[in-house]
């Protein structure tokens, strides 16, 4: 049995807010009938609704531009790129604001909703989660995945690093451009004395290099660009292999070699187990009230994945090595604890434990007993080094769902470099194709890939519950950065082999300055703005808008500082504080 058998799903909407899901439902077992042009449709324009009936009940789940933004503010993609800050996250290591030519928060949203989708069904199952009725908005979505970048622009410290533009990738004297990683300053530092970089553009380099996962740039030395550009690609290649560090030529997109799944993998166990009892929560609670989720999580991928099982009602158990997470004090801070750190894992419980130890083996066993959920996010082979796979956890608990959110799953490319998010960039092509032509190819300094391998981690997990009710045996579940890489180059593949473009004209999606900042229109709009206001720069961002809006045009500002969103009326009414008064941003799912 698959998740979704016996369930009937109608689907209509705008292509950009339903197609990014259809493969996903119809592996998971649904029958889909897709209203006419959901599946096909044009420029986005209007909400996509997603209704479920059968054996498992009825539960619609809606997906509109503006949930929190006003409607004017978030009528598409471009819009709400820019409204959001997306535009200027992305943008950040060019220095000015640049939109992401792939649909990446209509992406999110369409992931989204149809986790509350499962989540709702679940919830049904379980007799619990009054609501059968969700909307997901894509300004929420895109505010979730901006998340981190908010909490630390409106933390009362400053960023580690300076915010100047710059960062990789990197062109070796053949042309060849690359993408770096090392983990370690150590790796870092034997890599670029081998090639002749100058110490101290070694040493001035690593913390900028280091953070540009959280700070989306880095403002690199430029002798380490000119030290490349001096070399060979083969050179580069052995000066890795050598030093420890890993260097990957950027790739142009492929399909997989097949698409008849989705962008995770659901696989119940042999033997039933049933679920572990947990609490009875009351009829009208979240639909994972009562569950207890076990999450060994490090970086982005899987925190974020448990931390939307948290939303949506599950205890979160995070298990911390001896000491706590090192990122709890990761700069910058609010009340001593790092302000992106909360942004992931805020209402968690912690436990210390040392998993390379017998009795901690044991403990995480003992924990693993009672839980529903063990999600990680450890190296490849990791697992079964410590003696924590799926097999030996189902030892101990045969209903857990055991989740894995990996970089290449199982299924690498040849010569995959580490699973890591600008790596897989690198390698799967995203780093063309979200950039339009006229823009070299380069992987975006947003973490593109570990927020939406998050958000699809906890997709997969809700599937595999959602499988555990209605057959009572676990569930392993994995999910990847390369089933995030996949769904987000998939359309240009697609457009591409139908005789259009791999990647989308120059200029598309790229604000248009004005005298006090930047204009983003819409998609549809942007080829008459420039021409209905040929004075821009002579005008502010709000006249430029009120113009366009006159002529019938879809247009807004663009958030360049975050720092000043929550002042900002277009959403200050949806951001909070926390209890260390950091930033919060809104759950991405409202149930009706």
């Amino acid at each position: 049995m698959r998740p979704l058998e016996e369930v009937d799903l109608h689907v209509s909407g705008p292509a950009a807010l339903t197609a990014p899901s259809l493969r996903t439902l119809r592996a998971l077992g649904a029958g889909v009938e897709v209203a006419p042009g959901a599946g096909n449709a044009p420029p986005p324009s209007g909400p996509a609704r997603f209704a479920a009936t059968g054996r498992l009940g009825r539960v619609t789940a809606h997906t509109v531009w503006a949930d929190v933004l006003p409607a004017a503010d978030a009528a598409d993609e471009a819009t709400v790129q820019a409204a959001t800050g997306m535009m200027h996250v992305h943008g950040r290591r060019d220095g000015a604001p640049r939109g992401l030519a792939v649909d990446y928060a209509a992406t999110c949203a369409s992931v989204l909703s149809v986790q509350g989708l499962l989540a709702g069904l679940l919830g049904r199952a379980r007799g619990v989660g009054g609501a059968v009725e969700l909307c997901t908005g894509v300004d929420r979505a895109a505010l979730l995945t901006l998340s981190q970048y908010l909490a630390a622009a409106n933390a009362p410290e400053a960023e580690a690093v300076p915010s100047a533009p710059g960062g990789p990738p990197f062109t070796a004297s053949c042309g060849t451009v690359f993408e770096l990683e090392a983990l370690e300053p150590g790796p870092w530092a034997r890599f670029w004395r081998a090639l002749g970089a100058p110490e101290d553009a070694i040493r001035g380099g690593w913390r900028p290099f280091q953070f540009r996962y959280a700070t989306a740039r880095a403002p690199l030395p430029e002798a380490l660009q000119e030290t490349a550009r001096a070399v060979p690609w083969a050179r580069v290649r052995r000066a890795a292999d050598d030093a420890g560090a890993e260097v990957c030529a950027l790739h142009p997109p492929a399909h997989p070699a097949s698409r008849a799944v989705g962008p995770w993998t659901v696989t119940p166990r042999d033997e039933p187990g049933g679920a572990p009892s947990g609490r009875t929560p009351p009829p009208a609670a979240l639909p994972l009230a009562g569950l207890t989720v076990l999450e060994a999580g490090r970086r982005v991928q899987a925190p974020l994945a448990a931390h939307l099982l948290g939303l949506l009602g599950a205890e979160v158990l995070r298990i911390e090595p001896p000491g706590g997470d090192p990122l709890r004090g990761m700069p910058p801070c609010c009340t001593d604890v790092s302000a992106r750190w909360l942004a992931l894992n805020r209402g968690k419980r912690a436990v210390e434990i040392d998993i390379k130890s017998p009795s901690g083996k044991e403990e995480l066993r003992e924990l693993a007993a009672g839980a529903s959920v063990f999600l990680h996010n450890w190296a490849p082979g990791k697992a079964e080094q410590f003696g924590l796979d799926a097999e030996r956890l189902a030892a101990v608990n045969p209903g857990l769902v055991y989740a894995y959110t990996s970089g290449w799953a199982d299924r690498p490319p040849t010569g995959a470099p580490m699973g890591t998010d600008f790596m897989v960039q690198a390698r799967t092509g995203v780093g063309e194709v979200a950039r339009p032509e006229g823009e070299p190819p380069a992987p975006s300094l947003m973490t593109l890939l570990d927020v939406l391998g998050g958000l699809l981690g906890a997709g997969a997990v809700l599937a595999g519950l959602l499988l555990r009710e209605r057959t009572g045996h676990g569930v392993r579940v994995e999910s990847s950065l390369l089933g995030a890489a996949e769904l987000l180059t998939g359309p240009a593949l697609d457009r591409a082999a139908a005789g259009g473009t791999l990647r989308r004209p120059a200029g598309f999606r790229r604000p248009l300055p004005v005298a006090d900042g930047w204009l983003a229109p819409s998609d549809d709009a942007a080829g008459a703005a420039a021409a209905a206001l040929p004075g821009l720069r002579d005008v502010s961002a709000q006249q430029a808008v009120a113009a366009l809006r006159a002529r019938g045009l879809a247009a807004t500002t663009v958030t360049t500082d975050l720092a000043a969103l929550p002042s900002d009326p277009r959403v200050a009414a949806a951001l909070t504080r926390d209890a260390h008064g950091s930033l919060t941003v809104p759950s991405p799912w409202r149930f009706l």
